[in-house]
């Protein structure tokens, strides 16, 4: 997700780094990188002008504070981190103000118009949207099958209706604008408060499309009328959302498969173009996959600063009445393989892996081009299965012959179970030695107390070098680059190089020092 943008970011922070003040040459330089990255995002031109005219101007305008924080929280920043702080800022203001409200009727149903092109993703999103006003809101919502022209469009929006336990009107026969009229009267006789008008699409904008669009609306005078914009659409979809609008005043935008795309150009131009809020964020299949759009959020992403809210959202939607418990454990060392196996399914949960590490802070430090399959989390639930009861909580150790009849059980290589269970053993004593020494590390579950901050993460992640990155609720104590190879993804080669150059280089030093030393003498 957003590959393209973060590398841009990531680049202009490496030509940074290192450079005691902003001067107009280190910052054309990171401009430039930028500027190319944005570009092949496909954000809208005059939208990428402007923001690096911002950055410009307030990188080079401003003094640069090299400390920040009061008292004992008081920390050296760089530069390089000032010049962050500023895209961050701007990349906010870029997408915001925030504004995921929708407007609710006192007196009868409310109406929510669904708009957008063919495959946008449209008809999920309104099973989404559906699902999403269930369990915030507790609506009773009714969805409206008015796409009469796309195959299997209405039994689509029949089979999501009822996975999610929603009704779904159509009428055979009938043309859209009446299908929607007569799904008001059903909504009183079915006592829905809310109903979902799944409109139809087109390839490209046309006369017929947006004429008919306009009919519904007059006839239904909805509340809402939100635009769903796949994000893959790059520019295209900045002039899409400026079609619709001019037609028929879009109340919001939905932005879909982000999770699919390595540009992500639309979710930067279309607020800045258009005027109209992102509303929501379309983040996989699953219907529990939409997020309220948080610019601070998605902009904390795009830095490869991770999102912390996010994944804590995530986290509490997927979340038993265990979790305090099983925290504890973890925080203690003392997790089993039981305990393991509802961490992976509570990850299956919260969405794919790869979505969840784009979420961990400290993205610099997760080896370039680490890799996350995952299939993996199924293979490790088969291991796991193959085992005994007394194996699973501990009291039987697993031996060479355990091992090889697990791995005969499981279907997996045995050198795969036996790394596994390595792995495993690590990740339990690393996780003993940092409940004793960091408290606040799951702090964010509720009950935990608070966590410390980033900075304590970030000294965390120094401490542990480029190999791994401080667990995080619902992942089983594992983060980052280790995630990644406990499931048999990626290559943590360049993890572990990295950190034999530090201590070569430790090495180096002290023996520097104690060279300079005997020639004083």
């Amino acid at each position: 997700m957003l590959d393209v943008l973060s590398e841009g970011f990531r680049e202009a922070k490496l030509k940074l780094k290192g450079k005691a003040v902003l001067n107009e040459s280190n910052v054309k330089e990171a401009i430039d990188a930028i500027r190319a990255s944005l570009l092949e995002a496909d954000v809208e031109y005059g939208v990428t002008k402007n923001f690096l005219k911002k950055v410009q101007e307030r990188a080079l305008g401003q003094e640069v504070d090299l400390k920040a924080g009061k008292g004992s929280q008081r920390v050296q920043v760089s530069p390089s981190d000032h010049f962050v702080a500023i895209c961050q800022e701007e990349l906010e203001s870029l997408m915001g103000p925030v504004d995921t409200e929708l407007s609710f009727a006192s007196n009868r149903p409310t109406i929510i118009m669904m708009v957008g092109l063919q495959g946008s993703g449209k008809t999920t999103s309104t099973g989404k949207l559906a699902r999403h006003l269930q369990s915030k809101f507790k609506k009773k919502p009714l969805l409206v099958a008015a796409d009469i022209y796309r195959p299997a469009a209405v039994q689509q929006l029949k089979v999501l209706g009822e996975r999610i336990g929603v009704p779904v009107f159509h009428k055979e026969g009938a043309d859209p604008v009446t299908i929607c009229k007569e799904a008001l009267q059903k909504a009183y006789e079915l006592n829905c408060d809310t109903v979902l008008l799944d409109t139809a699409g087109r390839l490209t904008i046309d006369t017929a499309l947006m004429q008919e669009l306009v009919d519904i609306q007059s006839s239904t005078k909805p509340d809402n009328i939100l635009l769903v914009c796949d994000s893959m659409m790059g520019q295209d979809a900045v002039t899409t959302a400026k079609a619709f609008d001019e037609r028929l005043n879009l109340s919001g935008v939905i932005i879909t498969k982000l999770d699919g795309d390595a540009r992500g150009g639309a979710a930067l131009s279309i607020k800045e173009v258009t005027g109209k809020p992102i509303k929501f964020l379309g983040m996989g299949e699953d219907l529990e996959k939409l997020e309220e759009f948080r610019p601070e959020g998605l902009a904390s992403r795009i830095l490869g600063m991770g999102d912390i809210v996010g994944l804590m959202e995530d986290f509490q939607k997927v979340a038993h009445d265990d979790q305090e418990e099983q925290a504890m454990k973890m925080l203690q060392g003392q997790f089993s393989y039981v305990d393991f196996y509802k961490q992976i399914e509570m990850i299956q949960k919260m969405g794919s892996l790869k979505d969840i590490i784009a979420k961990l802070p400290m993205q610099d430090m997760i080896p370039k081009g680490v890799s996350v399959d995952d299939n993996e989390l199924t293979k490790v639930k088969a291991v796991i299965d193959s085992m005994t009861k007394r194996e699973r909580i501990g009291m039987d150790n697993l031996d060479g012959s355990r091992i090889r009849r697990i791995a005969k059980g499981s279907g997996r290589p045995l050198k795969e179970v036996e790394e596994l269970h390595k792995r495993f053993l690590t990740m339990r004593k690393m996780m003993g030695s940092f409940g004793k020494n960091m408290g606040g590390l799951m702090g964010k579950i509720p009950g935990m107390g608070s966590l410390n901050q980033l900075n304590q993460l970030r000294k965390m992640g120094q401490q542990m070098g480029a190999g791994g990155l401080p667990n995080m609720p619902g992942m089983g104590g594992m983060g980052g680059a280790d995630l990644a190879s406990m499931f048999g993804g990626g290559d943590s080669s360049a993890a572990t190089k990295k950190t034999f150059d530090r201590d070569k280089q430790k090495k180096m030093r002290k023996e520097a020092k104690k060279a300079r030393k005997k020639n004083r003498k």
